[in-house]
């Protein structure tokens, strides 16, 4: 299984990011280029995916980009670690629906390795946790499907400012909060881009 693993250092621009996954999907359709699996984070930017309604932006002064991935309405910025792939599924049975399972997977192991607990919910696509008798989304997922080649990701809230989120209603969902790592438990993180690889590689394995 030949995968690029990039992670980046500096903030990274969506657009500039959006680019280089439909380049590197016009590649791998090709067989020009391997897939990817790309690690960063995103200057400040809410990006709205395919089902997204207008009324979900609570604040029209943002920074506002309507792209073509699945999904509503999310933040990205400083203190998020975003999760971009290319991914051949004409290699794995064309199964979309198991794709986002090991995604579902692969965040809710890595997470556990730092002794938090979470879970996918079919209604309402992300990763929870549950605090109390309230589900509070800690990761999204958006992916887009095209040629066979899944690409866009995930995110996970690791350290970012949560009031950015009062400026929309996060994923069209109203009753729900979003929350963070550091909130839900304050520990060291460094080896969460690595585990979170590493279990991502398994589970596109399987």
């Amino acid at each position: 299984m030949n995968i690029e693993i990039k992670k980046s250092i500096k903030p990274v621009k969506y657009s500039f990011a959006l680019s280089k996954m439909e380049k590197r999907l016009e590649e791998l359709n090709k067989k020009k280029n391997c897939e990817l699996i790309w690690l960063l984070e995103h200057e400040e930017v809410y990006t709205g995916g395919t089902s997204y309604k207008i009324n979900e932006i609570l604040d029209k002064k943002i920074n506002f980009i309507k792209t073509n991935r699945g999904g509503k309405i999310t933040y990205h910025g400083p203190g998020q670690l975003v999760c971009y792939f290319v991914i051949d599924l004409k290699k794995r049975g064309k199964n979309i629906r198991k794709l986002i399972t090991n995604i579902e997977n692969t965040i809710i192991k890595t997470l556990l390795d730092f002794k938090i607990k979470t879970f996918s919910d079919r209604k309402n696509i992300g990763i929870w946790y549950r605090d109390k008798n309230q589900s509070k989304k800690v990761a999204a997922i958006g992916i887009k499907v095209r040629k066979w080649i899944a690409y866009h990701g995930f995110a996970i809230n690791l350290s970012n400012d949560l009031n950015k989120y009062k400026k929309i209603i996060p994923c069209g969902i109203k009753n729900k909060v979003v929350t963070n790592l550091v909130t839900i438990k304050k520990q060291n993180y460094k080896s969460l881009k690595n585990k979170l690889i590493n279990n991502l590689l398994i589970n596109l394995k399987n």
